[in-house]
């Protein structure tokens, strides 16, 4: 089926592939699905449900029918639109959703079942009330349904897809590079404009790559490729084939999907977010079908993409055509046929009145039915109601063209309807700052195109401040389509509209009668428009037969909503980096390697990795090494990195005021040089996280978080800066990464710091929550007089860079001085026997008033989180609080997670009092201590309760008592 000349394929690169197992040839330049046609392939796909054969439609995103499986094994990939697959070597491609092959597939028993498959079926025949019917449905309709459900399938194995994200800037987005998105491009080019120009093909021209019009005394295409030549040589212009803009988006941002050609190390598609300041839409129109009998037979092709496959492809989808349409263009069809010495059986043209040059059979009528399992015949019906059935294997069909505006629609609602289009045309202001140029808008001819892009491009630049050019449109060969539209031609039988999906004028007209009469139930109770083309060929169709079946217009149904992705989108590439250690990145500190070299297990935190404890010869368990670390700590000296605590620099002449409102307490009365702990709310009252804020300056603070909620912090910092309270003048920025902060804890930790410190400290110098700047070796730091330990305690922070050396310098001295490193198994008993608080308590669902911190909650002003945090519920004094738990039993093992009962209550659920959050083995104490959120907590001090281990089988009677449990009146953390 291939031609012998034309065509923009390199002849000269032969291209082998395989489809279904079979080998076949095709030429650089090609699709899979040209290929397909040219090696004489029409049965590529089956339909979903009724699994009818189906051939290529379309020549574009927009096709239904012809999906395919790429590849085989981890990497293969499931509905691919052969009509946008570039052919390259050595491809592999197989139909899908049919067995045992595609052209004789056993469930297509399915379409002599259909009078029992129409729409809703599901719903009506396998649901009902009683147990007896739930039964049935769960053993057998459900899991045979689920086996024949879905189109293509996985491989189930692990894939690695190298995929990429991106951001890009522009003045000007163009979106599409058809003869408007060109002629756009080249006015805001030669202005000096930054222009990015994106188009979902691999090569621009849009309708001119399928047309032999002239532009310039040239062909179409040459004039397009003359174009980017031009544009490829300004620098301020970004050419993006291959890319598709699936998503408009507030703020002048797109979502763009960018596929690659294949090669080594580059990757396979990525996702960008394009910012624009504005946006030309030149997106064109997509043709649609006709809905008459049997019209989704195979060798029922789209008028324009007949032209297409003949003048971009050198392709003949069939021997013997019949044309069948209601515009200028079906004559062209007829004409690119003739020349390419396809034999021509008629032409039908549904306007009155209108008459043809070429010499072939022409009548005035319609198409009423097409014959055959494969296209072999068509059934015509003249004007005069007389009949022909006229022998063919490919019938182009043109019912009209619908202006392509999806990506118009996604902020703000429906588009307009046009009577004297009979389309759907985008609103202006829908997007703003987008502009519509060429056959979006319902223009017919290049002329008009290339005026419109023009125009629009112009606009931009006044709203830019630059000068549009001065610049000569080209002269252009194409006429009017002269276009009248059709929906349905009347016949007996079953008239696709959706032809993924199987859906019929029949279930439509059924939905009707239901009183699915609203657009969006029809839609879901018929699937039309659900399928992978998003009803881009047949929702319009679907439109005017609900109309008809409801007595209203088209404009009076409405459309469905629009939404993003315009295309679909792979998950991995949507997912960019996150895969491997992109999906879970391993963060280290500046000391990793010290600990490592110290035989310190690591463990996981919040990303970062983290010492769990430093073993010494003669420990066995990691139980022995926790306890002498904590034991050490307590009585000597001990070094813990803390880098991974959340830091986030907050300055600006608001900074203060700023800080006031997102911490419960107030921040603005502390002093330079002074540390305060501080809490945060989210907005529905519920605690965020706690940490320290330490004022370094008149206008500076530094904000700490926990390990885990350094990210969420500051993504609620930015949120109010930028949302709640925009006119305040404050600045942020995370320096979690830029230090590295060590704590050094115990009653000889002054000592040990003047060992280090530049200028030794003098008893008293820095008094609890004080911190100002230091320097070790010359090194400018930072001290801060905090405790997580409950022991007389520092942390001092250094450029990270300098991190490893003072880590290794202070275990050092800590060991001389019978101290050491400790791990976070010591950092988490330590900080449990002074009743301190980790995301184990702060999980989301508590508040201040769980914790006994409402103090901090203060009245003189207003916070993120107050109000909500007030409401009644939240202050109910039966709400489990934070209390203290000790065995008292002959089992003393407590467990995290368990829950609390009364000593003598059966332990399920009706009777649950509250649950363990944390648990430690307290060397310092003797026995297990554990934080609990009992209800009525504080007022239970004394009271025993049971706490019940279901899936350990642990059961521990329990004291609850304070949750400080280890010297609770702060001398040591003070002294």
């Amino acid at each position: 089926m291939r031609l012998t000349s034309g065509g923009l394929i390199d002849r000269d690169r032969q291209v082998g592939f395989t489809f279904d197992g079979h080998s076949f040839l095709g030429f650089e330049g090609d699709t899979l699905a040209s290929a397909l046609l040219a090696n004489g392939q029409r049965v590529v796909a089956r339909s979903f449900k009724y699994h009818r054969p189906r051939g290529i439609l379309s020549a574009g995103s927009e096709e239904p029918n012809a999906l395919v499986t790429v590849g085989r094994g981890p990497g293969q990939e499931p509905n691919v639109r052969a009509t946008m697959l570039e052919l390259r070597q050595g491809l592999v491609a197989a139909s899908q959703n049919a067995w045992p092959t595609v052209g004789f597939d056993l469930l297509e028993v399915n379409d002599l079942l259909s009078p029992f498959f129409s729409a809703g079926f599901y719903y009506k025949t396998f649901m009902g009330r009683g147990e007896s019917k739930l039964r049935v449905w769960e053993a057998l309709f459900e899991p045979a349904i689920r086996r024949a459900a879905g189109l293509g399938r996985l491989s189930r194995e692990a894939v690695h897809l190298h995929t990429d994200s991106a951001f890009g800037f522009c003045d000007l987005l163009v979106i599409g590079a058809g003869p408007a998105g060109l002629m756009a491009a080249l006015v805001a080019g030669e202005a000096g404009a930054d222009v990015i120009l994106a188009d979902e093909d691999s090569l621009a021209g849009g309708r001119l790559k399928g047309d032999p019009q002239e532009i310039a005394g040239q062909g179409g295409a040459a004039w397009a490729a003359a174009a980017v030549a031009r544009l490829t040589a300004m620098p301020n212009v970004r050419i993006m084939p291959r890319s598709t803009v699936t998503g408009a988006y507030d703020q002048g941002t797109y979502a763009l999907v960018q596929r690659h050609v294949p090669a080594p190390g580059r990757p396979e598609e990525t996702f960008w977010r394009i910012a624009a300041r504005h946006a030309v839409l030149a997106t064109g129109a997509l043709e649609r079908p006709v809905a008459f009998v049997n019209n989704d037979r195979p060798g029922v092709m789209l008028a324009g993409a007949v032209r297409t496959y003949l003048n971009r492809y050198a392709v003949a989808p069939g021997q013997r055509a019949v044309v069948y349409g209601a515009s200028d263009e079906a004559h062209r069809t007829a004409a690119d046929l003739l020349k390419a010495g396809v034999h021509v059986a008629a032409l039908v043209d549904a306007r009155p009145g209108v008459s043809t040059t070429l010499d072939i059979p022409f009548f005035t009528g319609h198409v009423e039915a097409a014959h055959g399992r494969e296209l072999e015949a068509v059934t015509i019906r003249r004007a005069d109601g007389s009949s022909d059935r006229l022998h063919c294997d490919l019938l182009a069909m043109s019912g009209g063209w619908n202006p392509n505006l999806h990506l118009s629609c996604h902020m703000n609602g429906r588009p307009r309807w046009d009577d004297s289009l009979q389309a759907f045309v985008p609103v202006e202001g829908a997007v703003p700052g987008m502009r519509y140029a060429g056959s979006v808008t319902g223009a017919e001819t290049t002329a008009d195109c290339l005026t419109q892009g023009q125009r629009a491009a112009s606009e931009v630049l006044t709203d830019l401040g630059r000068q549009a050019p001065a610049m000569d449109l080209p002269d252009t060969s194409d006429t009017t389509r002269a276009a009248q539209p059709i929906w349905m031609v009347p016949g007996k039988g079953r008239k696709w509209v959706d032809f993924q999906n199987d859906v019929t004028d029949k279930d439509i007209r059924l939905a009707a009668k239901e009183n699915y009469r609203s657009v969006e139930h029809m839609k879901r109770y018929t699937t039309q428009g659900m399928a992978t083309d998003q009803g881009k060929t047949g929702n319009v169709t679907a439109l005017s037969i609900l109309a008809d079946a409801t007595g209203r217009t088209i404009p009076e149904t409405g459309t469905t909503t629009y939404r993003p992705p315009y295309a679909p989108i792979a998950i991995a590439t949507l997912g960019g980096h996150g895969q491997g250690k992109g999906f879970a990145p391993e963060r280290l500190t500046a000391p990793h390697n010290v600990t490592l070299s110290m035989t310190a297990p690591q463990i996981e935190a919040g990303l970062w990795y983290r010492p769990s404890y430093f073993p010494r010869a003669g420990e066995e368990t990691w139980r022995q090494s926790c306890d002498r670390e904590v034991t050490m700590v307590r009585s000597a000296v001990g070094i813990c990195d803390v880098s991974t605590l959340g830091k986030i620099d907050v300055q600006g002449r608001d900074a203060a005021a700023f800080l006031d409102f997102v911490y419960t307490g107030t921040m603005s009365t502390l002093a330079v040089g002074k540390v305060r702990y501080g809490l945060m709310l989210r907005e529905d009252g519920h605690v965020m996280d706690d940490g320290t804020c330490a004022r370094l300056g008149e206008t500076h603070f530094l904000v700490t978080t926990t390990t885990a909620a350094a990210g969420l912090v500051m993504k609620q910092l930015e949120f109010a800066a930028q949302v709640l309270r925009p006119e305040l003048d404050v600045h942020l920025v995370s320096v979690t990464e830029q230090w590295a902060q060590t704590a050094v804890a115990g009653p000889k930790s002054r000592e040990l710091l003047n060992a280090v410190l530049d200028t030794p400290m003098a008893e008293g110098d820095w008094p609890f929550m004080s911190c100002g700047d230091v320097s070790v070796g010359g090194i400018p730091a930072r001290l801060f007089r905090i405790s997580f330990s409950g022991e007389h305690a520092y942390e001092i922070a250094v450029p990270a860079r300098y991190g490893e050396s003072l880590f290794r310098q202070l275990v050092t001295r800590a060991e001389e001085m019978g101290g050491g490193a400790y791990g976070m198994e010591a950092l988490n008993v330590l900080r449990i026997e002074k009743g301190l608080l980790t995301h184990a308590e702060l999980d989301g669902r508590t508040t201040a008033y769980d914790l006994g911190l409402q103090s901090m909650m203060s009245k003189k002003k207003d916070f993120v989180g107050r109000a909500a945090a007030g409401r009644e519920g939240l202050l109910d004094p039966e709400r489990p609080r934070l209390v203290g738990l000790k065995p008292v039993g002959a089992v003393q093992q407590l467990t995290a997670g368990a829950h609390l009962f009364e000593p003598e209550a059966e332990p399920v659920r009706v009777n649950d009092q509250g649950t363990i959050s944390s648990v430690a083995y307290s060397p310092t104490l003797g026995h297990f201590i554990g934080l609990g959120l009992l209800k009525e907590g504080p007022e239970r001090y004394g009271e025993q309760v049971k706490m019940v281990d279901h899936l350990r089988g642990v059961t521990t009677l329990c004291e609850v008592c304070s949750p400080v449990f280890f010297d609770p009146e702060g001398g040591r953390v003070r002294g």
